[in-house]
């Protein structure tokens, strides 16, 4: 609340002079000066646009004080129901001209008087002034097209159906922050080209909106004794001042989409339909929201901002506006900067921050934590501070100016507006916010360096191509290439390629200022030769969308964080060329090196998928492949740091596997009940739904992902009894409905998009294999189990778990698994069998030689090992008690153990030896090679593995 000081002398006498002409304007004519409202005197000290229409129409004063409007808040829509009435009765463009300039009169003074005396806040205040436009808008369009489609006809699409002018605001009234006196910028646009229907001659929807266009303008704007209502600016428009009053909506999609400017897309953020045919305006700016917000993290919008700013300082250094708190250093467009440039860089992938008003973005920054509290906060109290001193200046004679006065008098005005009782305390408490706003302006955008004072760049040249090749190589070396003439040779063919060669002048520009420091970074690594082979990849790559370009140089953390990882694993550096948004999670070093746990994997899913419209499956599929993406980055970028161990590793690339199969099993669901319904049965004169589940064998079944495994999946429902089918308008039988939706489930996994895949899959673990139903039912599977299944059949079942669908399905799969592993077993025929499968395997897959040995299916390899425990667990299954449930080696390992099945010697040594093995291949993984180490290399472990399979299995 601003908090009134006594008014100075020379602004006290002119509140005075002013209540003197009220008195003798009053005279006889109903109100007298006594009765005016106490904050009268400041209220026209400060505001002579106030003081000089009560004066000349006393009755104004006199409406506004007795309706009570003075006092009080108006309801939504109240300004609409209070000017219609003054539009009834019009007929002509003239007549709609002196109406609409009465009303503004009325409404405008109530507005400036209850914010001069507090009655209303600086939100309230914006609130005000832009429903009054919003109202004055819609009602004047009214009008106009009503009378115009009386004597031309009505202008119609395709569908022959009437259309209206679409009228989109941008800027404050966009935002619904309109200052007190401020231009309206506006964008016109109708919905589909057509003819006028109703009129003999022959005139096109185009032609019809100009001209209704061009009256409304008119209407609006022309300057009479009573002055005008909005002065309207439509250079914001396509092509600006030389294009088009109007556009259809498809030509306003084609122009954004072909020739839209990054300041264009900063305009559009605060686009909003206010009158004419909304529901087509919010459709047309739907249809635009991939042109404002990039669905990546687009960081040349800081550049874009950064140029548009200087031309702004260029303008206010040229005009001598130091003193402008719109434009000058510090002022209301630099906090509207930083909000917006934030909105541009991150609205494409966090809908939170696509928001017209600054305010609500600044705090969204805030909870989001991209700012922090203290800048929340004084950002937050500056934007009011200078909008409310915005008010002050323009309420004073109705005039859209920001410049601080010179004169006393006016200084004086200003700072008694603002509730100072002098010019230096108010001018002071300016200075210091707008210092504030400047400091953290320049911490967003970085403050700018003069090109002058900095030194030429032999790297810049020498990526230019124009360093001469010997003192390029020397200069190399010199930046830590051993081998300098190789890394010249890769930086060529960088050059060379086609994605760099094709960039525009600024994608030219973004490179030239990037690979200097980029080749800096590369040249402090240990390996800098492979580095730059793996981050040339990275950069060719993306080189096409040069915004990535940006973020690298604009955030130095995601370029050291970049080849940091490139220079521990290729296999890192092709997921970011192949997946260049996985740039996007380089910004903050924190979560990059924390994988996170499953209920963190759940929201982030979550909330990516609400940011898709339901039904858009091509978005949806794409969502998820992000969602696995970015999060197997994490686990992959702390795997190589050394800050988690292999087995929690796999935890956290099984537990992004199942939050995926879980999110997919749901939409496929959703889709398919929406088509046929819920597959029902009827068992026991009772209806019900029947349950559907996924089980995972293998790797998967083992909570042993490793970074490309694919996932091994039997389907599972339990449809049973009569009446098997969907309750839906196209009804299919409950199999059909199973089946379909396991084809679904395997089409999101498998099908490979422009963003990937997201999993292979493989179903022939199911019940007689690829031969038998995608689907079975749940005591068809254990019938099959305990009567037809084969020995490795059951060592698959050793793996398997439930890991997605009906929570009584997956119970009733355990005791089926129970029961099977429990299964009686003659223990001569299980050996035989288990090792006549792992010589079969040995025999097709091991390619161990003389010189590498085959770290999965050599002799002495991961296969022996886990074909030993899938022995044991079959043989002692009853022995093993509550190890039973598990899927995984290592602790079935621990459960020979412990349950002395197993001597502790040999069950260490296999339990060991299996977790060095998996760590080889897994890192070899990262390094994207084949799973082999040389022969000698493993000698004794192997050795051992083999002693151990040979007192198990052989005997």
């Amino acid at each position: 609340m601003t908090v009134f000081t006594d008014l100075p002398p020379e602004l006290r006498a002119i509140a005075d002079s002013r209540i003197e002409a009220y008195r003798r304007a009053t005279n006889g004519k109903g109100l007298t000066a006594k009765e005016l409202p106490a904050e009268a005197s400041r209220v026209w000290a400060c505001s002579e646009y106030v003081a000089q229409n009560c004066i000349r129409h006393p009755q104004l004063l006199h409406d506004l004080v007795t309706s009570g409007d003075l006092r009080r808040t108006y309801d939504p829509g109240e300004y609409r129901s209070k000017i219609e009435p003054r539009l009834d009765e019009v007929r002509s463009d003239e007549e709609l001209i002196a109406a609409l300039r009465l009303a503004k009169r009325r409404e405008m003074v109530r507005i400036a008087w209850r914010d001069l005396c507090d009655e209303a806040d600086f939100e309230a205040t914006v609130a005000d002034t832009s429903a009054f436009a919003d109202a004055v808008l819609q009602l004047t369009l009214n009008r106009l097209h009503d009378w115009q489609v009386e004597r031309l006809g009505c202008p119609t699409g395709t569908d022959e159906l009437p259309q209206s002018l679409i009228v989109l605001a941008l800027g404050k009234l966009g935002a619904e922050e309109l200052n007190f006196s401020s231009d309206i910028d506006l964008i016109f646009s109708f919905p589909q080209s057509g003819q006028v229907m109703g009129r003999a001659r022959s005139l096109s929807n185009e032609e019809f909106f100009i001209r209704l266009a061009r009256r409304f303008i008119q209407v609006l704007s022309q300057q009479t004794e009573d002055g005008f209502v909005f002065r309207v600016d439509m250079r914001l428009r396509p092509f600006g001042a030389s294009g088009p009053l109007v556009a259809s909506a498809n030509a306003l999609e084609d122009y954004y989409q072909f020739h839209g400017r990054d300041w264009e897309r900063y305009a559009l953020i605060r686009a909003r339909p206010v009158a004419g045919d909304i529901e087509a305006g919010l459709d047309l700016l739907e249809h635009l929201r991939p042109f404002v917000y990039r669905r990546y993290l687009d960081f040349g919008a800081l550049e874009s901002l950064r140029d548009m700013k200087s031309l702004i300082k260029a303008e206010v250094g040229r005009k001598d506006m130091q003193h402008d708190i719109k434009l000058g250093p510090g002022g209301i467009r630099e906090v509207e900067f930083i909000g917006q440039a934030f909105q541009m860089v991150r609205g494409g992938r966090n809908p939170a921050l696509r928001d017209r008003q600054i305010l609500r973005v600044i705090t969204k920054l805030g909870e989001l934590s991209y700012l922090p509290p203290y800048a929340v906060r004084e950002l937050t109290d500056a934007y009011r501070f200078l909008r409310t001193s915005e008010h002050r200046l323009q309420q004073y004679d109705d005039q859209q100016t920001h410049s601080l006065p010179s004169k006393p008098l006016e200084r004086a005005r200003l700072a008694a507006g603002m509730g100072f009782d002098r010019w230096q305390a108010y001018f002071d408490t300016l200075s210091k916010h707008r210092a504030r706003v400047e400091s953290h302006f320049d911490q967003v955008f970085g403050a700018p360096t003069d090109p002058a004072a900095a030194e030429p760049d032999a790297l810049s040249a020498l990526w230019e191509g124009t360093l001469a090749t010997e003192p390029s190589i020397e200069l190399l070396a010199q930046t830590g290439f051993t081998d300098g003439a190789a890394a010249l040779e890769q930086i060529e063919h960088l050059r060379r390629a086609y994605s760099v060669r094709a960039l525009g002048q600024r994608g030219r520009g973004r490179i030239a200022r990037l690979m200097p420091v980029l080749l800096r970074a590369i040249g402090r690594r240990k390996e800098p030769l492979s580095t730059l082979e793996r981050v040339a990849q990275v950069i060719e790559s993306v080189a096409r969308r040069s915004a990535y370009l940006a973020l690298l140089i604009e955030r130095p953390l995601g370029l050291s964080q970049l080849v940091r990882l490139c220079a521990a694993s290729p296999m890192i550096a092709r997921q970011f060329a192949r997946h260049p948004m996985l740039l996007d999670e380089l910004l903050d070093a924190r979560a990059l090196y924390a994988p996170l746990n499953r209920e963190a994997l759940a929201q982030d899913l979550k909330a990516r998928l609400e940011q898709v419209p339901p039904g858009d499956t091509e978005h949806e599929m794409d969502c998820l492949r992000h969602f696995k993406q970015s999060n197997i980055l994490r686990v992959a970028a702390a795997d190589v740091s050394n800050s988690i161990a292999l087995p929690i590793v796999s935890d956290h690339l099984t537990e992004i596997a199942e939050v995926t199969l879980e999110e997919i099993l749901a939409i496929a669901t959703r889709d398919l009940v929406a088509r046929h319904g819920n597959p029902c049965f009827r068992d026991d004169d009772k209806r019900q739904v029947a349950p559907f589940a996924i089980v995972a064998y293998g790797k998967f079944g083992g909570l042993e992902l490793g970074y490309g495994s694919d996932l091994d999946l039997v389907f599972l429902h339990g449809s049973r009894g009569c009446e098997q089918q969907t309750d839906g308008a196209r009804t299919v039988d409950n199999s059909v409905f199973f089946v379909r939706l396991a084809q679904r489930i395997i089409h999101f996994l498998s099908t490979r998009t422009a963003s990937g895949l997201l999993y292979e899959t493989d179903a022939r673990l199911r019940p007689s294999g690829s031969s038998g139903l995608l689907v079975t039912e749940v005591e068809n599977f254990s019938q099959y189990q305990f009567q037809q299944a084969w020995t490795w059949e059951h060592q698959a079942l050793v793996r398997a778990r439930p890991v997605a669908g009906d929570a009584g399905l997956r119970r009733r799969f355990l005791e089926i698994r129970t029961a099977v592993l429990l299964k009686a077993r003659d223990g001569e025929s299980l050996r035989r069998d288990v090792v006549q499968m792992r010589n079969r395997m040995r025999t097709a897959l091991d390619g161990t030689n003389e010189e590498l040995f085959d770290l999965k299916q050599g002799a002495g390899g991961i296969a022996d090992i886990e074909f030993m425990v899938q022995y044991g667990v079959l043989r002692w299954a009853a022995k093993l008690r509550n190890y039973l449930q598990f899927t995984d080696n290592a602790r079935l390992l621990k459960g020979f153990i412990e349950c002395g099945l197993m001597g502790r010697p040999d069950g260490s040594r296999l339990a060991d030896a299996y977790r060095r093995l998996r760590e080889r291949v897994h890192a070899l993984a990262l390094e994207e090679r084949a799973a082999f180490a040389p022969a000698r290399e493993f000698e004794d472990l192997r050795s051992g593995i083999i002693e151990c399979w040979n007192g198990l299995m052989e005997r």
